[in-house]
C-alpha cells in the first residue's frame, strides 16, 4: 500500500468540521500566493464518477483536494504528484514502473487540459505568479520515487520534456539510487547511481526532493547538488521521533545550505493500526477501481471504525507546533508547506484545504509579518525553482 500514514486520512473523516478562518486573516490567506509542494491527487484523478474540476466534500468522499477548492481562495497551486509504489529492482520491475508513470503523468496532463480557463500546468519559478495575474490556478508536477526511472537516467529527461520540474530518489523502501528512511542502510547513502542522478537532476534545472531518504542520502545530497534541496513532505524529530522525520542539526544543515523544509501533517504522533483498518485502507488506494457505489460504502465503512477506533492523537493544534519549530530552527526563508494531502496527511481540525487559511491566522497571530508568512506559503518554494532553472546545464 501506498503509505501507512494512509491510516491517519482515514481517520480524520468523521472529525472533518474545520473550515477557513473568519476575518482579516481569512481575507489575508486568499491575497496570498500559495502552494503546496506535495499533492497526491492523481491517484483520484481516473477514479470513476469523480470530477477535479468540481467542488466535493471531504466528508462525503476522502479527498482533500479539488479544483472547487482550490478556486475559493484555499490554496493557489502546487505540485502535482507521479507517485509510482517500489517494486522488484529488475528489467521488468522497471518497465512495468515506467509505463504506470508515464501513464500518471498523461493523466496530469489530461485533467489540468480539462479546465484551461481554470488552471495552467507551470514549468517555470515565473508561472504561478503569471497564471495568478490571470485568475487561474496552476500545477507543477513532481516525481515521488525515481524507481521509475530504472537505470537510464536519459528518462528524466523524458519526464522533464513532460513538466516534472521536482524528483525524490526513493520512497519507503531501498532502491536502485539510494536508501530509504524506513528501510536498512544498503549504500549508506546514495548509490553510485543515485550520485549520477543527483548530477543529471542538476543538469536538466530539477528540484532535488529529499523527503523519504536516510539522513545519510540527505547530507550527500546537500554535499553533491550545485542547487538547494527540499523537503516536500517532512517534520521534526523534536514533535515525533520518527525516521521520516529530520533532527534540529539537519534541518540547520538544510537551511545553512539554502534548502527548504515543507511541514507535513503526518509523522504527528504515533499512528494505532489494526488488521481491519490495515485493509480498508489497502481498499482506499485503490479507490479509482471501485464503483460510486462501492466508494460510497466504503467511506462508510471507514466512518463507523472511526467512531469506535480512532488511529491517532493528532490534531491542527500538532500541525501548528511543527510549523513553529520549523520556523524557529530554520528560519521563515527556509520553511514551506507540503501536508501530503490526498497520500495520508491530515488530522482533525485540519483535514483538508479548506483548513489551509487556519494557518495564515495562526502565523499572523504569532506576529509574523504578511511578507514572511508569503515567503513560507510560496516564496521559498519558487526561489528553488529558480535557482535550479539559473543553473540548469552547469
Amino acid at each position: 500500500m501506498k503509505k501507512l500514514v494512509l491510516l491517519a486520512l482515514l481517520a480524520t473523516a468523521a472529525c472533518a468540521t474545520s473550515r477557513a478562518a473568519p476575518g482579516d486573516d481569512g481575507d489575508l490567506h486568499k491575497r496570498l500566493l500559495t502552494l503546496d509542494t506535495h499533492l497526491d491527487t492523481p491517484v483520484y484523478f481516473s477514479r470513476p464518477g469523480w470530477n477535479f474540476g468540481e467542488r466535493h466534500r471531504y466528508e462525503d468522499d476522502l479527498v482533500q483536494v479539488d479544483l472547487g477548492r482550490m478556486d475559493e481562495g484555499d490554496l493557489d497551486g502546487g505540485f502535482f504528484v507521479i507517485y509510482t509504489a517500489q517494486g522488484p529492482l529488475t528489467a521488468e520491475g522497471y518497465a512495468a514502473a515506467k509505463a504506470f508513470a508515464f501513464k500518471r503523468s498523461d493523466e496530469i496532463h489530461s485533467t489540468l487540459a480539462k479546465f484551461p480557463d481554470r488552471i495552467g500546468l507551470a514549468t517555470k519559478a515565473t508561472d504561478a505568479a503569471r497564471l495568478d495575474r490571470a485568475g487561474k490556478r496552476f500545477g507543477y508536477i513532481s516525481i515521488e520515487n525515481s524507481y521509475p526511472i530504472g537505470e537510464d537516467l536519459s528518462l528524466l529527461g523524458q519526464f522533464y520534456q513532460r513538466g516534472v520540474r521536482m524528483a525524490s530518489p526513493v520512497h519507503f523502501r531501498n532502491n536502485q539510487f539510494a536508501d530509504s528512511a524506513t528501510d536498512k542502510p544498503k549504500y549508506n547513502g546514495l548509490s553510485p547511481l543515485g550520485r549520477q542522478w543527483v548530477a543529471e537532476m542538476n543538469q536538466l534545472g530539477m528540484v532535488l526532493d529529499a523527503s523519504h531518504a536516510s539522513d545519510a542520502v540527505l547530507d550527500q545530497m546537500i554535499e553533491l547538488s550545485k542547487t538547494p534541496v527540499i523537503l516536500s513532505h517532512s517534520g521534526a524529530k523534536a514533535i515525533f521521533d520518527h525516521p521520516r522525520n529530520l533532527d534540529d542539526a539537519r534541518i540547520r544543515k538544510l537551511a545553512a545550505s539554502g534548502g527548504a523544509i515543507c511541514a507535513n501533517a503526518a509523522y504527528l504522533n504515533t499512528m494505532r493500526s489494526t488488521p481491519e483498518r490495515i485493509a480498508l485502507s489497502d481498499q482506499a488506494e485503490e479507490m479509482g477501481k471501485l464503483s460510486p457505489a462501492e466508494q460510497k460504502e466504503l467511506v462508510r465503512k471507514i466512518r463507523a471504525l472511526d467512531a469506535t477506533s480512532p488511529v491517532q492523537d493528532a490534531d491542527f493544534e500538532t500541525y501548528m507546533r511543527l510549523v513553529l519549530h520549523l520556523i524557529k530552527v530554520a528560519g521563515v526563508n527556509h520553511v514551506c508547506f507540503g501536508a501530503d494531502w490526498d497520500g495520508g496527511g491530515g488530522v482533525p481540525g485540519f483535514e483538508d484545504i479548506d483548513a489551509l487559511p487556519k494557518i495564515t491566522a495562526r502565523l499572523r497571530q504569532a506576529g509574523y509579518s504578511t511578507a514572511d508568512i508569503e515567503k513560507m506559503w510560496s516564496g521559498n518554494v519558487l526561489r528553488l525553482l529558480r535557482i535550479a532553472e539559473e543553473r540548469k546545464g552547469r
